[in-house]
């Protein structure tokens, strides 16, 4: 049923109606607001479309909100997590961000899976963010977030972070 809904949607988006595919999915949240996935591809699609007007033609919130409402109806998916994340990095709000990615990171822990491509991703944007409000990187407020991002980045590296300091402490 979910692929059927969906069907429309992601047609129209294909043959590149993006307002088409946005309203086709409100249409279909009228009447499946239980959908997750109704939810998720309307944040994505409303992000897509801001990103292409290059400013906030949809307001954040708003999709800020779909996210949320997708998580809160499948709190099992970690795509709804990770894309919430990088959705509330690229607004600047950086502790949501943060404590969003680390939600993902534990689920990966628990599943046993190293540190991948998205929290790499993730620490490098996070950097960026933190470089535009503290260029200096040494204002107290994002410390905890710039050790955060390190941990991310060598742990895609396939190190711990004492590997790595050791690594990088040797004279080899």
């Amino acid at each position: 049923m979910v692929e059927e809904l969906l069907a429309k949607p992601i047609d129209l988006f294909r043959n590149g109606d993006l307002d088409g595919a946005l309203s086709e999915l409100e249409n279909q949240l009228a009447n499946h607001s239980d959908v997750a996935e109704l939810h998720h591809m309307w944040a994505e699609f409303a992000n897509l479309k801001n990103m292409d007007a290059q400013e906030d033609v949809i307001p954040g919130r708003k999709i800020m909100n779909a996210y949320k409402k997708a998580m809160e109806l499948d709190e099992e998916n970690m795509e709804y997590i990770a894309d919430f994340a990088s959705f509330a990095l690229e607004c600047r709000r950086i502790p949501v961000a943060v404590k969003e990615f680390q939600r993902y990171a534990r689920r990966l822990e628990l599943e046993d899976i190293p540190v991948d491509e998205i929290l790499y991703t993730a620490s490098r944007n996070l950097v960026d963010a933190i470089e535009v409000m503290d260029p200096s990187r040494r204002e107290a407020m994002v410390q905890p977030w710039l050790k955060q991002a390190l941990v991310w980045a060598v742990g895609a590296l396939g190190y711990s972070p004492e590997d790595a300091i050791a690594a990088l402490g040797s004279d080899d």
